[in-house]
């Protein structure tokens, strides 16, 4: 048991995601007793037991749909072989009889946020974000500027592009591109583009002037591409310019976004990027 949790803190620590199963209750004859838990990863990963055969298949595959719903959920079982069935609760193919209750719940961050650039912008929306439930990481290649950063949960210094090529940027992430220099974000956005990288949001910190070359750039090199997860210029429309109001703007886009909220109004709602 000792195990599960120093892996849990272990995972809590690299901002990973999982599930914590444990049996809270249980009738009859069961594979397993109260209190037994199971810890399980977004990579099939997994430490401890809720008793093995059927029961922990099922509980498993429970799990890879709640860490993508990102949700806790408390499920009764009724393990006869399938003979029995009682409503609100699962019959499972296991020969031993008895009755369990599993508590899944969902450990994790709301989303992984890539910060890359860490200037005024960058760190103001790092300091607001840090606030939430988001595992932050904050990429610059500036030694002066990335001694700077506070509130993130993570800091690398390290060339834009190569953090990008060394690094398995999650399905589900939101990334900024606020780097010092048009080059940079064009470099970012490119390489995501090129490896085929699906994350939920890239927003970048840009003028409309800007943003048409950016795309002209674009579609020269990949054709006709998807750019409806491309927020730029990046923000809702609140009309704040300084570093702290930008992130206000940019950190409820995402929230925006995140929840699934509509009828807010984009910055990018210009017509260059097709919805």
């Amino acid at each position: 048991m000792e195990n599960i949790y120093e892996e849990l803190i272990s995972m809590k620590k690299r901002g990973q995601s999982c599930i914590m199963v444990t049996v809270i209750e249980m009738t009859g004859n069961t594979p397993v007793t109260v209190g037994k838990k199971m810890l399980v990863d977004g990579k099939d990963n997994s430490i401890g037991t809720v008793g093995g055969g059927a029961l922990e298949y099922y509980a498993k595959q429970k799990c890879r749909e709640l860490l993508i719903s990102q949700q806790s959920k408390l499920e009764k079982y009724i393990l006869n072989e399938g003979e029995v069935v009682t409503e609100g609760e699962t019959v499972l193919p296991m020969a031993c009889g008895g009755r369990v209750t599993l508590f899944y719940e969902y450990i994790g961050v709301k989303a992984k946020v890539y910060i890359f650039g860490a200037g005024h912008v960058g760190q103001a929306l790092t300091k607001v974000l840090s606030k939430m439930n988001f595992y932050i990481t904050v990429i610059d290649d500036r030694k002066d500027i990335y001694d700077t950063v506070e509130c993130a949960n993570r800091k690398v210094q390290s060339t834009y592009v190569n953090f990008i090529e060394n690094e398995e940027l999650d399905l589900n992430s939101y990334i900024i591109v606020c780097t010092p220099s048009h080059k940079n974000d064009f470099n970012v956005i490119n390489k995501v583009l090129e490896l085929k990288l699906k994350p939920k949001y890239i927003g970048m910190l840009c003028s409309q002037v800007k943003l048409k070359t950016f795309l002209d750039k674009i579609h020269d090199k990949f054709g006709k591409v998807d750019l409806s997860n491309l927020y730029s210029p990046i923000g809702l429309d609140t009309g704040g310019c300084s570093p702290e109001e930008i992130a206000i703007s940019i950190a409820s886009e995402i929230l925006a976004i995140s929840y699934g909220k509509k009828g807010h109004k984009h910055l990018r709602n210009n017509g260059l990027i097709d919805n």
